[in-house]
C-alpha cells in the first residue's frame, strides 16, 4: 500500500477501480488546519487529467504498469501489428490505442507497449526519431531575419515546422514528445 504522503511524479496507483499516474504533486501545510497533498493525476487508460486533494494518510494500492519493447511491423486498415522480439509473438492494436505521437513511427521501429494486468492501453514511441523530409517548399536566401519556419511533410505522413534551410530529401531528427524539429541527422 502507498500513502498519499509518498506521492512522486510518475508514480502509478489504483483509485476507484482506475489506474492513475501522478503528473504533479504539492505537499501543503497551512498555518491552520491539517496538512494535505494537492495533485494532478492522469488516468493511464483514458488519458484524462484530474486535480484532486488527499490527506497524507490516505492509502492506495500500487499499480505496476508493464513496459515491453516491441517492434512495429505494419498496419492493416485500423489494426497495427507489433512483434515481441524475444518470442516473435505478434499482437494487433486498434488505432484508438495508439497515442498522437505514433505518427512519427515508421515500420520496423522499436516502441514500448504499455499494459496493465495484461491489457494493453498505450504505446510509447522512441523519444527521438530520424525521418526523411518528403515534401516542403524551397527556402529563399535572405529570408532569415527571424527564426522563420515552414511546414514539411515527413516520410510517415506527419507534418511539422522546420527551419527554412531544410530541403526535400534531408534527414532530420524529431522529438516525438513535442513533435518539434531538433536537428539535421
Amino acid at each position: 500500500m502507498l500513502s498519499a504522503g509518498d506521492f512522486r511524479n510518475g508514480l502509478t496507483f489504483e483509485m476507484d477501480g482506475s489506474v492513475y499516474s501522478v503528473v504533479e504533486f504539492q505537499h501543503v501545510k497551512p498555518g491552520k488546519g491539517a496538512a494535505f497533498v494537492r495533485t494532478k493525476l492522469k488516468n493511464v487508460i483514458t488519458g484524462a487529467v484530474i486535480e484532486k486533494t488527499f490527506s497524507p494518510t490516505d492509502k492506495f494500492p500500487t499499480a505496476y504498469v508493464e513496459r515491453k519493447d516491441m517492434q512495429y511491423l505494419y498496419n492493416d486498415g485500423d489494426l497495427y501489428y507489433f512483434m515481441d522480439k524475444e518470442t516473435f509473438e505478434q499482437i494487433p492494436l486498434n488505432k484508438d490505442q495508439l497515442s498522437d505521437n505514433f505518427k512519427f513511427v515508421k515500420e520496423n521501429m522499436d516502441c514500448k507497449i504499455l499494459s496493465y494486468k495484461g491489457n494493453v492501453f498505450g504505446i510509447e514511441p522512441p523519444t527521438f526519431v530520424e525521418l526523411q523530409v518528403t515534401q516542403t517548399e524551397p527556402g529563399f536566401k535572405g529570408d532569415t531575419a527571424t527564426n522563420a519556419t515552414k511546414p514539411a511533410t515527413l516520410e510517415t505522413g506527419a507534418t511539422i515546422k522546420v527551419p527554412l534551410f531544410i530541403n526535400e530529401g534531408d534527414m532530420i531528427r524529431v522529438d516525438t514528445r513535442t513533435g518539434e524539429y531538433m536537428e539535421r541527422a
